[in-house]
């Protein structure tokens, strides 16, 4: 499926279940493993169970694959991989604390040097 439709469709299921501060990476020039990062907040364990399965259901029914769902067991942060996006949902405090955003988007130099800055 083409990656632009499988965020659409990956998107589309997090706004159907009101996931919030929603955000697309495009990571194709940072990484051989895949083109997009989907990052989403979710208030509650059982709503980060229900945004992902939602992810889930709404790709099989437009003929996509799911290569992997981690994290399920605790609903902290559970990642949806479906091959070239992948879609984390993660509760506030943890998504806060693992900082993605900053991750994916920083430049490889940016990170050395806030590393540097750290010591």
């Amino acid at each position: 499926m083409d990656t632009r439709r499988l965020q659409k469709i990956a998107v589309a299921a997090l706004e159907e279940i009101k996931a919030r501060d929603i955000e697309v990476i495009n990571t194709t020039r940072l990484t051989p493993l895949f083109d997009r990062i989907i990052i989403a907040s979710a208030d509650s364990a059982r709503q980060t169970k229900s945004l992902a399965r939602n992810v889930q259901d709404r790709v099989l029914e437009a003929g996509g694959s799911i290569l992997g769902m981690e994290g399920e067991e605790s609903g902290e942060w559970i990642v949806v991989d479906l091959g070239d996006v992948v879609v984390h949902v993660m509760q506030p405090a943890v998504r806060s604390y693992y900082n993605l955003e900053e991750l994916w988007t920083a430049s490889p130099a940016a990170r050395r040097k806030g590393a540097a800055g750290g010591r």
